[in-house]
């Protein structure tokens, strides 16, 4: 079984599937967002991030024109970003945080990314958490194979699926995905007996308008054992990684929503009948 690039592994995570979590992240996503905070996520492949807050000039001007390998920098201003990793190299990490889960209700959350994208390597991991008696957790765009995701959380506790642009044209214009695909998955997994839990991203501009509220209300509507919906509001925490990896980023001159803004899509999808977090749990 191929190994896949882990990008990150946050430890003390309290928003991504309750109590103290271990997340794990996966590299490579099939999906573009404009409002991405993990850039360094999107390809697949090995990839230099380059801290120039870091960066003391011992060879060029700024860390973005350094030619120094980061194995050569003296100060972690170049960074490798994606290390493989076999499942027995994530037990041991995930064990290291065991006392945590047991004191909080936490577990093991993986992310990514995608992690459907590594959907044979990840449900073999979900199964040997789950095997010590941990807690566990996806979080997922829905896009890619209903068969992967399927065995997946077959191991799973809990989803967090996440909900975006509920037009099909600018779905796929703007995050350069299949809505269709990402419905079908979400109705097959409100079938199977596993807690999921919608992650609505506010974006202004893109996911927050009243139409596109008032749609995904009506997809939740038809699935009655939903009880709880999470609202991200836009943050630009990851914004600087952008240039870190050389890609251009669009949303600088975005503002986070306001918070009167955010209170009043709280109270729709309460008014429909959810118990509504925002920032997640």
């Amino acid at each position: 079984m191929k190994k896949p690039l882990i990008f990150n592994i946050q430890r003390y995570s309290i928003h991504d599937g309750g109590g103290i979590r271990t997340m794990i992240f996966f590299k490579g996503c099939p999906l573009r967002c404009p409002w991405c905070s993990n850039p360094e996520s999107q390809e697949t492949g090995v990839e230099i991030i380059r801290k120039n807050s870091l960066c003391i000039q011992c060879i060029a001007k700024d860390a973005y024109t350094c030619p120094a390998k980061p194995e050569d920098c003296p100060t972690g201003a170049l960074e490798y970003v994606g290390k493989s990793m076999s499942i027995e190299d994530l037990l041991e990490e995930v064990k290291k945080d065991m006392v945590f889960y047991d004191t909080s209700g936490g577990g093991v959350t993986l992310s990514g990314g995608e992690v459907l994208l590594h959907g044979e390597f990840a449900s073999e991991l979900l199964k040997e958490i789950k095997a010590l008696g941990i807690h566990t957790a996806i979080e997922t765009t829905g896009h890619g194979s209903w068969e992967l995701l399927d065995r997946m959380t077959d191991y799973t506790d809990l989803v967090l699926f996440d909900f975006k642009i509920m037009d099909n044209d600018k779905f796929a214009r703007i995050i350069k995905g299949d809505l269709d695909l990402v419905l079908q998955n979400f109705s097959k997994l409100m079938e199977k007996n596993v807690k999921v839990i919608p992650r609505v991203p506010l974006i202004p501009g893109y996911t927050m308008d009243e139409e596109n509220i008032e749609k995904m209300i009506g997809i939740l509507k038809k699935h009655p054992k939903l009880e709880e919906v999470h609202l991200l509001p836009f943050h630009q925490f990851g914004s600087s990684k952008y240039k870190g990896i050389g890609k251009e980023y669009t949303m600088e001159d975005v503002s986070p929503p306001e918070d009167d803004v955010v209170e009043k899509i709280k109270i729709d999808f309460e008014k429909a009948g959810y118990t509504v977090y925002i920032g997640g749990r």
